[in-house]
């Protein structure tokens, strides 16, 4: 086993099925990422439920990726600490890439509170063409903090929950995302309405 901690000797090998041929062959638009970030508690992972419920319905295939439920799995050796949120944003950026490959939706719920993160998730699909449409999940941290429905905010402010974004780390809010909502004047109807707005606006579905 080589010491080196990047893969040699690997060649990528192509399909025989383009993007473009895929959608085609499936009846809808090619697959894109949408991204969701915002503090935990701001409602990302109920309107990427709701979205991808109603995506569904219209018969446009998408898949929801969300931040707890793949820390059971892919990332489950990964803990909260820069290092390791940096790399939990990087397997994540690949893994919604390759959905998006397959003319899917892939929608990702996830924290992500470094912006350099979420530059380089864009970066990525950018470089394979592939859309990327960043949904800031917006609300003041201390809404966030009446909601807990998890509790976790009281955890963190007791000392708890160490690393924790909005109380004891950092969350670099997004300058230029696609869709800036304010889920605390908003309700999941209506944000998800103002999403489909947005993508049927840009041709994407």
């Amino acid at each position: 086993m080589s010491s080196s901690s990047t893969s040699t000797n690997i060649t990528w090998h192509d399909g025989q099925v383009s993007r473009k041929e895929r959608a085609g062959l499936l009846k809808h638009k090619p697959g894109l990422t949408i991204w969701f970030t915002g503090l935990s508690a701001s409602g990302k992972s109920t309107i990427a439920s709701a979205l991808e419920q109603h995506l569904l319905h219209r018969g446009i295939n998408a898949y929801r990726l969300d931040g707890d439920n793949i820390r059971f799995g892919l990332n489950k050796n990964l803990g909260f600490s820069p290092e390791d949120r940096t790399e939990n944003i990087r397997r994540i950026a690949e893994v919604s890439k390759l959905f998006a490959d397959s003319a899917t939706i892939a929608i990702t719920s996830f924290i992500s509170p470094y912006r350099s993160d979420r530059d380089s998730a864009r970066q990525l699909h950018k470089e394979a063409n592939i859309p990327f449409v960043e949904v800031f999940a917006d609300l003041p941290v201390e809404v966030a903090e009446q909601r807990d429905p998890k509790g976790l905010y009281k955890k963190a402010r007791a000392g708890e929950i160490k690393e924790f974004t909005g109380i004891s780390a950092p969350y670099e809010a997004p300058e230029t995302p696609e869709v800036h909502i304010r889920t605390d004047q908003n309700t999941i109807a209506e944000t998800v309405e103002r999403i489909v707005a947005y993508l049927e606006a840009s041709d994407l579905l």
